[in-house]
């Protein structure tokens, strides 16, 4: 189990050095191809590859449809008004929710440091070109913490154009 200071580090520290050239799709599942460098912490010039894939099924949108219930005590005439509002415009009102699977992780030990084996994985996510890879620079001990980071980046680019696709299909 990871210490909320794990986290926190984890969280600070974990960088995307290459970025994926897609973003999640909005009709169907995107597959990501990651390459995680994170260099061990009681070994000097020993860097871990893990690599594998993180699977985002189709976004789903949630519509809060029982504004009714709600109920204001104790707050006066704006929570009142607001309460209209959220009728009037509740089903404008949607969320986007996400769904990820991480597959198989594959871990390789190189004895090098973490400068050169970063330029060599950077040099080769370029000339292959997959729209799909991305290369995470994270912490060894909490490396799932560096992979969700992505994921939160990811979301987060990707939210907005999936939220313009389901109102230009006519379902938010």
């Amino acid at each position: 189990m990871y210490s909320p200071d794990d986290i926190q580090y984890a969280l600070e520290t974990t960088s995307v050095l290459y970025e994926p050239d897609r973003r999640i799709d909005t009709f169907g599942s995107t597959r990501f191809e990651f390459l995680l460098l994170s260099e061990l912490m009681d070994s000097v010039g020993q860097v871990r590859i893990r690599s594998g894939e993180v699977e985002a099924n189709q976004p789903t949108i949630i519509k809060p449809e029982a504004y009714n219930g709600i109920e204001f005590e104790g707050f006066g005439d704006d929570a009142e008004r607001f309460h209209q509002w959220l009728q009037e415009h509740g089903a404008k009102i949607a969320f986007l929710n996400y769904q990820f699977k991480r597959g198989e992780v594959r871990e390789e030990l190189l004895h090098d440091s973490l400068d050169a084996v970063r330029e060599r994985v950077l040099d080769d996510a370029r000339r292959m070109g997959n729209p799909m890879q991305v290369v995470i620079e994270g912490v060894d001990d909490a490396w799932e913490i560096s992979l969700l980071r992505f994921i939160f980046e990811i979301v987060d680019k990707s939210s907005e154009i999936n939220a313009f696709d389901f109102k230009r299909k006519g379902l938010l």
